[in-house]
C-alpha cells in the first residue's frame, strides 16, 4: 500500500503488524473503537539511524515537517501530587508547558517528565513514544492543528517505524482533549 504522506517504501495497515509495535501500542490498535477505522492506522518501517529530525525529512519526504508531530510526556505537580499527561503538537512547534499545559492539567507546575519515567510508564521506547496505547487514565492533550490534518506521522512506540493517523483519530484517543495555541511555532 502506498503512503497517504512522505516517500516511503510501504505503508502497512496497523492490525496487520501488530508484531512490529510494543505492546501498549498493539493492543490499542487491537482494541480501537471510533470513527476513524484501525486500518486507517499506517505503520511505516524506518530506519532509527535517520531519527534526526533534518536527516529523517531529507530522506523520508519534506512534506514530512509540516505533518509530523511529537508527542512529550509531562508531569503537573501540585500539592505533591503529581500528574502525568501527554502533549501531542506538530514537530514544528513546541509544547506551552507553562501555560496550556500547566493550566489545563490545574498544576501549580508543569514539566516535562524525565526519560526514566517517560519510557516507564508509557512502556515504549524513548525518540518513539507515541500517543496510541497511553495508559486510559492519563490527559492526552493534542493541539488542534493535529486534528485538521488529513494524516500525520507519529512515533510507533519504538525507535524504529513510525505510524501515519488520520489527524481527526486523535481527538478520538482515551483522555484526549483538544486545545488550541497547545503548541507554539519555534
Amino acid at each position: 500500500m502506498r503512503a497517504p504522506i512522505g516517500d516511503f517504501d510501504h505503508a502497512t495497515p496497523a492490525p496487520d503488524c501488530l508484531d512490529e509495535l510494543t505492546r501498549p501500542v498493539a493492543d490499542a490498535v487491537r482494541e480501537w473503537r471510533g470513527g476513524v477505522p484501525a486500518e486507517q492506522i499506517l505503520y511505516v518501517d524506518t530506519d532509527p539511524r535517520w531519527a534526526d529530525t533534518a536527516v529523517f525529512v531529507e530522506h523520508y519526504g519534506r512534506d514530512l515537517l509540516e505533518r509530523s508531530a511529537n508527542c512529550v510526556v509531562v508531569a503537573g505537580k501540585r500539592g505533591g501530587e503529581s500528574t502525568l499527561a501527554a502533549c501531542v503538537v506538530l514537530s514544528t512547534a513546541r509544547v506551552d508547558v507553562n501555560g496550556v499545559v500547566r493550566r489545563q492539567l490545574g498544576a501549580r507546575k508543569a514539566s516535562f517528565a524525565p526519560m526514566d519515567t517517560a519510557t516507564g510508564e508509557t512502556g515504549m521506547e524513548y525518540g518513539g513514544i507515541t500517543p496510541v496505547g497511553l495508559p486510559g487514565d492519563w490527559p492526552v492533550l493534542v493541539d488542534s492543528a493535529v486534528v485538521d490534518l488529513p494524516y500525520v506521522l507519529v512515533g510507533s512506540g519504538r525507535r524504529r517505524g513510525k505510524l501515519l493517523v488520520p489527524g481527526k483519530a486523535f481527538a478520538e484517543l482515551p483522555g484526549a482533549v483538544v486545545l488550541d495555541g497547545l503548541g507554539v511555532p519555534v
